[in-house]
C-alpha cells in the first residue's frame, strides 16, 4: 500500500467533507496497492478511512501478494459480499464511492444502511492521480521515449499501395522490439481524406501520393502510457495541405509555450485555438487541446475551454491541435508536456519539420 498516495487521497477527501471512501476502479486501486486485477462482474474494492485502518475486499478467486500492507477481507462467490462489506463501513457517516461502483453493489448498500448519505469521490483520487511523482515522471519519460523511435520505424511502413489495416497490423511488434509492455490503445493510421475523421479506424484504404499519412499511437511501459500524433505526406504535398500543417504546428507550439505552473487550462486551449480561429480554420477544430494520461490512456482532466484549473508542477497531459477538413485532409500533431517547477517539458522528441514519405 502507498501511504503517501493515500494520504493525499485522504486529504482530498477531507476537503469534501468525507472520512471514508469505497474504491472500485481497478486502476486507480493498482495506483494505491500495486496490485492489478481485471475482476469482470466480481466484487472488488479498497475501503479508505481516515484512521489508516484501510481494507481490501477480494473474491478467493484474486491472486494478490501476501504482503501488501492493508487488511485483507475474502468472501467467496456465494457470500453474501455487500452484507460483509456494510460491517466494516462507519454507518453514521458519509460515504464516498467512486463513479464506477456499479449500482448491483451500491443499492443494496443503500438499501442496508451501510452509510449516512452517499457522495461521488472519484475527484479525490483523480486530483492525486493527475500530479505525477518523480517516479512516475520517470516512467511516462521512458514510454514516449520508444514512441518515439516507434514513430520512426512506422513511417518506413508506408509505400505505394500498402493498405492503413497493413500498417497497423505490423506497429505492435516493432513497439515490443523496443521494449514496450503493449499498445496503450488501438493504433490510429488514417490515408488522404480519412485524416479528416479524428476517431478513424484503420480501413482497407490505399495511400495515394499527395495524401496525408496521420499516425495517432502510443505505447506502455512499465504501467504508464505514452500518446502521440504526427501527420506526414506521401510522396508530394499540395500548397494548401503545407499550410494547413504550418498552422497545426504553430497553434501546438504556441500552447505549449504557455505551459507553466499557475496558467488556466483553458487558456492553453485558447492559444491554439484562436490562432487556428485566425487562420480562418476555426469551425475545423472540432475538439478539445487535450487529455490527462498516465496509468490509463484518458485519465480525469483536460486541457479545454471549460476547464479552469490551473497547471500545476507534476501534471502531464496533452497538446493535440488539428484541422479536419471533409473529403480532403486532416493534420493533427499531438505532443505530450510535464508541468515542472518553472515550466514544462516536452516528453515527445520526434521531429515536428513536415516530412514528405
Amino acid at each position: 500500500m502507498n501511504q503517501d498516495r493515500a494520504g493525499r487521497v485522504l486529504e482530498a477527501l477531507n476537503e469534501m467533507g468525507l472520512c471514508q471512501m469505497i474504491i472500485t476502479d481497478p486502476v486507480a486501486i493498482y495506483y494505491l496497492t500495486g496490485v492489478r486485477i481485471d475482476p469482470f462482474e466480481r466484487f472488488y474494492g479498497l475501503y479508505l478511512r481516515e484512521d489508516g485502518k484501510h481494507v481490501f475486499f477480494l473474491n478467493r478467486l484474486f491472486a494478490v501478494p501476501e504482503h501488501i500492507g492493508i487488511e485483507k477481507v475474502w468472501y467467496s462467490d456465494t457470500d453474501s459480499v455487500m452484507e460483509m462489506v456494510s460491517q466494516y463501513l462507519d454507518h453514521e457517516k458519509l460515504l464516498g464511492v467512486d463513479r464506477e461502483l456499479r449500482a448491483d453493489f451500491l443499492l443494496p448498500l443503500m438499501e442496508l444502511g451501510a452509510a449516512k448519505g452517499y457522495k461521488v469521490a472519484s475527484d479525490a483520487v483523480d486530483q492525486v492521480r493527475g500530479v505525477k511523482d518523480k517516479q512516475e515522471q520517470e516512467k511516462m519519460r521512458r514510454s514516449s521515449r520508444i514512441n518515439d523511435l516507434a514513430m520512426a520505424e512506422f513511417k518506413k511502413l508506408v509505400r505505394e499501395g500498402v493498405t492503413e489495416t497493413e500498417v497497423a497490423s505490423q506497429m505492435l511488434d516493432i513497439y515490443q522490439s523496443l521494449g514496450a509492455d503493449g499498445f496503450s490503445f488501438e493504433p490510429l493510421v488514417a490515408f488522404g481524406a480519412n485524416a479528416a475523421d479524428p476517431h478513424h479506424t484503420p480501413d482497407n484504404t490505399a495511400v495515394q501520393p499527395g495524401d496525408a499519412v496521420l499516425f495517432d499511437v502510443g505505447c506502455i511501459k512499465d504501467g504508464y502510457c505514452s500518446d502521440m500524433t504526427r501527420t506526414f505526406y506521401f510522396r508530394q504535398v499540395s500548397d494548401r495541405h503545407r499550410s494547413v500543417y504550418d498552422v497545426v504546428r504553430s497553434a501546438n507550439e504556441a500552447a505549449i509555450s504557455l505551459i507553466r505552473p499557475g496558467v488556466p487550462l483553458c487558456d492553453l486551449d485558447a492559444a491554439a485555438r484562436n490562432l487556428i480561429e485566425a487562420e480562418g480554420y476555426g469551425p475545423y477544430f472540432t475538439h478539445r487541446l487535450g487529455h490527462f494520461i498516465g496509468l490509463s490512456e484518458h485519465e480525469h482532466g483536460d486541457v479545454s475551454s471549460a476547464n479552469h484549473e490551473k497547471a500545476r508542477p507534476g501534471m502531464i497531459f496533452s497538446i493535440e491541435p488539428g484541422i479536419y477538413l471533409k473529403d480532403d485532409t486532416g493534420v493533427r500533431i499531438e505532443d505530450l508536456v510535464l508541468v515542472t517547477e518553472d515550466g514544462c517539458e516536452v516528453l515527445n522528441h520526434y521531429t515536428k519539420e513536415l516530412e514528405v514519405l
